[in-house]
């Protein structure tokens, strides 16, 4: 048996996110409704509305059902309830930014000084993060990789939302 086609595989990118999530976001539409609400709190009917605008027609007993798969993987959450006329009006939200868009093309070779330089800076940070008390426990290595990245994911999360660079700064 000969080879014919061999191609080492480097690693370029962590993604941290549970099967559960992964799961429930497989879902083009659940994937619209947890963008949809980031930064907003709406009803099943609003969430409708919105969907319908992005081109999805689902029955609002449908998006009940993919508001409850997204409640189950952590994604969502009731965040109002409110009496409105004698009924009970739930309004949802995420504290998930979901970015789905395309990969730059030649990303790597565009960019690949921006990650040398990225990289020796974060890895001073996770050197920081590997020597804190809470890491030093014995435990399986992935276990402590993927606290590490939860934590370096939630620490970019709150720069991103507390420096808004997302709507000043364009990345080109």
């Amino acid at each position: 048996m000969s080879t014919l086609l061999e191609k080492p595989i480097k690693i370029n990118r962590v993604v941290t996110i549970s099967v559960s999530q992964a799961k429930a976001l497989e879902d083009p539409a659940r994937s619209k409704i947890v963008e949809i609400l980031y930064h907003k709190q709406l009803t099943t009917e609003q969430i409708g509305k919105e969907l319908q605008k992005n081109g999805f027609n689902k029955a609002l007993t449908t998006i009940r059902h993919h508001l409850d798969i997204l409640k189950v993987a952590g994604l969502i959450e009731i965040v109002k309830i409110e009496e409105i006329r004698g009924a009970i009006a739930k309004y949802y939200g995420t504290s998930t930014k979901l970015i789905a868009n395309e990969s730059v093309k030649d990303f790597d070779s565009k960019y690949s000084a921006l990650i040398k330089t990225t990289s020796a800076k974060i890895e001073k940070v996770l050197e920081g993060i590997a020597k804190k008390p809470a890491l030093q426990k014995k435990s399986e290595v992935s276990q402590n990789e993927h606290l590490m990245m939860e934590i370096m994911n939630r620490a970019m999360a709150q720069v991103l939302e507390n420096n808004n660079f997302s709507n000043h700064k364009k990345i080109k």
